[in-house]
């Protein structure tokens, strides 16, 4: 009796979780009308449960379609309560992931933007090589004094190219320590999302990340199998046990009875009524035959 009342209160207890993410799912599909969907939810599932003990109490006695519709009725209220529950988790996980999308945007963003600084930065070098490559055919040529003065000329340039590279160089390690804070934030969810990585590179591989979504989905879809329909069952094992408790009763209360029953056997039962003539009536019965007389 211990076993059945304990897989009694497990089954209720996990109907009772699954219900309760069922309707917050629920809630969250048709959030315009949440507790009207929050009270259909609590009156379906326990009638679901209470249908599922009915149906076990009275398979044998229920007409054919009467078993079938309520049979059919299970099944459906299982698979909503399975639909609520999938909502329920994928709202969960959109919820934890939802700013991280953002931060994979701006670390995509923030790395074009390096490359088109560090571009800045080799075309300001390539005119500067360029600049250099012309003194040096002057130094070739022997013309040092022209060379001097064209590199005089060539200050002004140089110093607006100098600063070009300075400031984009400066622009680079702003925008590095802005994507550094972001990929910070970026760890920091997929040490949350670990075990899915791994689960998902299992499958994936090398390209894990990128299938992390559906990794999360098999992973629902594999509690929303076993979280309802084990409820249910754990029900129908509850009513099997208790039943089979019931009929171990039974037998072992008709067992006492046969024995007191085979004790008493050969042994005479005397019993004596007072009549109202002021007499005693004394019967005597033994092995089912009985005999009186008054005394």
């Amino acid at each position: 009796m211990v076993l059945a009342l304990i897989t009694l209160l497990t089954a209720l207890g996990i109907s009772a979780v699954a219900a309760f993410y069922s309707i917050v799912g629920l809630m969250a599909i048709f959030s315009a009308s949440a507790w009207s969907i929050a009270v259909m939810g609590v009156v379906l599932e326990v009638g679901k449960l209470i249908t599922a003990s009915w149906l076990y109490q009275n398979w044998k006695k229920v007409p054919f379609l009467l078993k079938t519709y309520l049979t059919i009725a299970v099944v459906i209220l299982m698979f909503i309560t399975s639909m609520g529950i999938f909502g329920y988790l994928s709202k969960a996980h959109i919820d934890q992931g939802t700013g991280t999308t953002e931060l994979y945007v701006k670390v995509e963003r923030i790395d074009n933007r390096i490359e088109s600084e560090r571009k800045t930065i080799q075309r300001a070098e390539t005119q500067l090589n360029a600049l250099d490559t012309a003194l040096d055919k002057y130094l070739e040529l022997g013309a040092v004094t022209k060379g001097l003065n064209k590199r005089q000329e060539q200050e002004p340039e140089r110093a607006s190219l100098m600063s070009q590279v300075n400031e984009a160089q400066n622009r680079i390690d702003i925008l590095l320590d802005t994507k550094s804070e972001y990929q910070l934030e970026i760890n920091n969810f997929e040490v949350e999302v670990g075990p899915l990585k791994y689960i998902s590179a299992l499958i994936y591989g090398d390209e894990a990340l990128d299938y992390l979504d559906t990794s999360v989905r098999g992973v629902i879809l594999i509690l929303v199998f076993v979280f309802d329909p084990l409820a249910v069952l754990l029900i129908i094992a509850a009513n099997i046990s208790i039943t089979e408790v019931q009929e171990k009763r039974k037998r072992a209360a008709a067992r006492k009875r046969r024995a007191l029953e085979k004790k008493n056997e050969g042994k005479v039962k005397t019993t004596v009524t007072k009549e109202e003539n002021g007499m005693n009536k004394v019967t005597k019965e033994q092995n089912g035959v009985e005999m009186s007389y008054y005394e």
